[in-house]
């Protein structure tokens, strides 16, 4: 697995829109601390470019990613807000530039789509907070982004959770949106979770379709050779008039207990603002014990 290299002050970054539309209002907040990083920025030619809920047309939004990917002088994408629109344009993407020049693609939720399409390709990207959410984000989550870019580290301890099963794992470590991992299945973009740790989060879900996908993944054996599982939040879930029955997490833990690896719940990662960042194909250490839950990467 490439992973590529570290951000150095004066550095140009690009902020795209892969998705939902965007203002410059809405990105001032984060144009701040991604100058105070000391970050150029390049902006995507597109970027504020509105068709319905999308940031511009297919073709605008696959021709910004695309030139700046292939600009060897951009180092990281900074994709700037999720919604839905991503696996639009993936297959418009021409990544052999990329393959031979590879830099970060930063961003999480729909850029799922991006993470686990360019996992394939042996090349590692950063899960983690977007421009759009900077303003709300806590400064431990804002600082692992710094981290993880210009340090190449990270490591991220939360409490203990009642489901969690304990131990320790190393891997890889992969995954991200559950929503999009169960939309990609069997598509080009489908994710290798074979020994690697694997994380999952998600947003605004029925609890039964939540079932509906975590049992998806087991039939397709996406649990059935992972070194560990990672969940991250499960934020504003939803149910029906007649009751589910489990949370969003006891439906994980259901289908997954009887697995011997590590398993962490409540992890803080994901849509929460507190939403710390995870380099997707590192190499990285999960221990999950009684006192204490930590990844190290």
């Amino acid at each position: 697995m490439i992973i590529p290299p570290k951000l150095n002050r004066g550095d140009k970054v690009a902020l795209i829109a892969t998705a939902r539309h965007i203002s410059k209002n809405e990105l001032l907040p984060a144009i701040e601390v991604i100058h105070k990083w000391g970050l150029q920025i390049e902006y995507g030619e597109n970027l504020f470019k509105i068709h319905n809920q999308f940031a511009g047309s297919e073709k605008e939004r696959s021709d910004d990613l695309q030139k700046m990917l292939d600009d060897k002088s951009i180092k990281a994408v900074f994709c700037v807000r999720g919604g839905y629109g991503t696996v639009r344009i993936i297959d418009k993407i021409d990544f052999s530039f990329f393959l031979n020049n590879p830099k970060w693609i930063v961003g999480y939720s729909d850029i799922t789509v991006l993470h686990n399409h360019i996992n394939n390709f042996g090349i590692g990207s950063l899960h983690a907070s977007m421009p759009i959410n900077f303003k709300d984000n806590t400064a431990k989550s804002l600082n692992s982004i710094y981290n993880c870019l210009f340090e190449l580290q990270n490591n991220i301890a939360c409490n203990p959770f009642p489901l969690n099963k304990f131990g320790v794992a190393k891997g890889e470590v992969v995954g991200g949106n559950l929503s999009v991992i169960y939309s990609l299945l069997g598509s080009a973009s489908d994710i290798n979770t074979k020994d690697k740790i694997l994380f999952i989060e998600d947003l605004d879900e029925y609890l039964y379709h939540i079932d509906r996908m975590i049992f998806n993944l087991f039939r397709n054996k996406k649990f059935s050779s992972i070194k560990g599982l990672i969940v991250g939040g499960m934020t504003k879930m939803n149910d029906n008039k007649i009751p589910f029955g489990k949370n969003a997490n006891e439906i994980i833990f259901e289908k997954t207990r009887h697995l011997n690896i590590p398993i962490c719940f409540n992890f803080p990662s994901g849509h929460l603002d507190d939403n710390q960042s995870i380099v997707f194909g590192k190499e990285s250490s999960l221990m999950v014990s009684e006192e204490i839950v930590e990844l190290k990467q």
